[in-house]
């Protein structure tokens, strides 16, 4: 067989082979949009032939599949990019949140994680305060030397942006105040998503709870109160001008006055305070800060004026006006009983009458009344009518009272068509609580 092979290679190995394919035959299949292929049973194996394709059209198929496959990825991408921009958001704000924890280092508040404030608050036994901003708890720093503290632990609200932002702004704020009329912060938490705030706690608890009960302002005296009112207005006074920058708190009423020990004053809660320079006499708000029943005309509205450190004034007025009136310190069968408070005290006033308050020492009326006039020039209805500043209210209660007149009425200026020719009106009681109620 070996043999056999080598002679056909030697016979043929000069024979040339040529294979010919009719293309030119298909040439019009392809303009027809056609198909070509053999003829099958025909004699003449060379014969083609154009065809339509038997195979079913997936071109609509095909735009289904690549639209849905588009769909989704833009469904993923958008998904991505938001989950991006939330933990953008996230690290952003821890991030700014460190810095300025590094910074705030010299200002000397200690810095405590979460297992610390569950050891000092003793796992949150003792709630002492609640409210918008989270839950106050009281705590011990040091078992051995019973250092008490009050912890605030702020609240933690899904999509709030604003969140980082408050909790150094109220940092930044009570870091740069030093003041015997002010609360001191002791120390702080930043431990992931919980934050908190450590104060110095003031067994007394708050202002509100001598002036919404008689017998409770009995206790204290009349003296008593004047020097609380002084050390609120010199508390204010600081925020204005002792300050590097001034501190407009905007929420100056008896929840957030505490009282110490020895019963002296201090101003907190500072989560609504706005920062601003001494020489800016007004500053920008999109909303309204503050309680109602203590926020001035302006807050609301810009007819009156222009927002600055005359809104914290005229809260202040209002809590003098508290201090005065308080709950059920007028005889029950009394016109003060049907209208508001304020007014009523200013109508007293006006017309000469006593203001019928209880007194047990000698002097006391006089204290009575020279808190209600100055509560009643402090919450004019317009901002120029007020007094200058912080420091002539501190002025007008270190004296004696016998130069204070009764002030323009401010509850006139309820109707401010006949007032200030604007047809805007703007309801007094509207917006304040009736402190004799």
């Amino acid at each position: 067989l070996e043999s056999h092979l080598i002679y056909l290679t030697k016979k043929y190995q000069n024979i040339s082979i040529t294979l010919q394919w009719p293309f030119e035959i298909c040439g019009d299949c392809g303009i027809q949009g056609k198909y070509c292929r053999f003829k099958p049973k025909t004699k003449d194996i060379n014969e083609t032939e154009c065809f339509e394709s038997t195979r079913p059209r997936s071109g609509v198929q095909k735009s289904v599949v690549v639209g849905l496959t588009i769909a989704g990825l833009f469904l993923l991408t958008i998904g991505v990019v938001a989950a991006c921009y939330v933990q953008k958001r996230k690290v952003n704000d821890d991030a700014r949140i460190e810095k300025f924890l590094e910074d705030y280092r010299a200002l000397k508040p200690s810095r405590y994680s979460y297992a610390d404030i569950k050891k000092i608050t003793n796992d949150f036994e003792e709630k002492v305060g609640q409210g918008s901003y989270g839950t106050v708890y009281k705590g011990t720093l040091s078992k051995s030397n019973d250092v008490h503290v009050a912890v605030k632990m702020l609240n933690s609200s899904v999509g709030n942006s604003n969140e980082g932002q408050d909790f150094i702004n109220e940092m930044g704020i009570m870091g740069k105040i030093h003041h015997i009329n002010i609360v001191r912060l002791v120390g702080y938490c930043a431990d992931g998503f919980r934050r908190a705030l450590i104060y110095e706690f003031l067994p007394n608890e708050s202002l509100e709870k001598y002036i919404l009960f008689d017998a409770e302002k009995l206790s204290l005296g009349w003296k008593k109160l004047e020097s609380i009112a002084l050390g609120i207005a010199k508390g204010i006074e600081y925020l204005h001008q002792g300050c590097e920058q001034c501190i407009l708190h905007f929420d100056i009423k008896p929840q957030n006055i505490l009282l110490d020990c020895n019963l002296l004053p201090k101003i907190s809660d500072f989560g609504m305070a706005k920062l601003c320079s001494k020489e800016q006499s007004v500053v920008s708000m999109t909303t309204a800060r503050g309680t109602l029943g203590y926020i001035a005309p302006e807050v609301f509205t810009r007819n009156f004026g222009s927002v600055s450190y005359k809104s914290d004034i005229y809260s202040f007025g209002m809590l003098l006006l508290g201090i005065v009136g308080g709950k059920e310190n007028h005889d029950s069968d009394d016109a003060a009983n049907q209208i508001y408070y304020p007014e009523w005290i200013y109508n007293q006033l006006d017309c000469g009458k006593e203001l019928r308050i209880q007194v047990t020492d000698d002097g006391d009326d006089v204290i009575v009344r020279k808190l209600a006039i100055v509560g009643l020039w402090c919450i004019q209805w317009y901002p120029t009518d007020r007094p200058a500043s912080m420091k002539h209210v501190v002025q007008m209660l270190e004296g004696d009272g016998s130069s204070l007149v009764v002030p323009p009425n401010p509850f006139a200026s309820m109707n401010l068509e006949t007032t200030r020719g604007t047809t805007s009106k703007f309801s007094f009681s509207s917006q304040l609580e009736v402190i004799a109620e």
